[in-house]
């Protein structure tokens, strides 16, 4: 009797322009408890293109959950949101605004385009990783993500 457990990683797709914030990102998920498999773009149009399967994407996996930082260059983090949102074939993946923001007209902006979360970035290194993995063990371990 074969009893091999083959666990399925998460797939993340991090839509960050800061390089620093992203590193901290990627380091705080690859230590992480959960499988993952951490997608990265630094723009609002790779992000689209990402999520569409456009070149270069054609091969990349759905995503089970975006991290998405509101300030985006070439196509805005809100833009970004409102397209996944409206397209029937994303909208259920779950987003969460991950910004340096905290302004209340972004973030009710955000909640009107349907975001699922949003947090303001700290600006701390040990605060930010902290958050990163609080996303980690809230979306990835506890709540139930729709299957594609």
């Amino acid at each position: 009797m074969n009893n091999t457990n083959t666990v399925k990683p998460i797939e993340i797709l991090l839509i960050e322009d800061s390089p620093s914030d992203a590193d901290l990102a990627i380091e705080a998920l690859s230590q992480g408890k959960i499988l993952n498999n951490l997608h990265f773009v630094e723009d609002g149009v790779e992000a689209i293109k990402f999520l569409r399967k456009k070149e270069p994407y054609i091969r990349v996996p759905r995503p089970d959950l975006i991290l998405l930082d509101l300030n985006l260059p070439k196509k805005s983090g809100v833009e970004v949101l409102a397209e996944i949102k409206t397209d029937p074939h994303l909208k259920l993946i779950p987003v969460v605004i991950l910004s340096t923001s905290a302004a209340q007209e972004d973030i009710i902006k955000s909640y009107s385009l349907h975001a699922n979360c949003y947090i303001t970035k700290p600006v701390d290194f040990i605060q930010f990783t902290k958050v990163v993995r609080l996303i980690e063990e809230f979306w990835l371990a506890v709540v139930q993500l729709p299957v594609a």
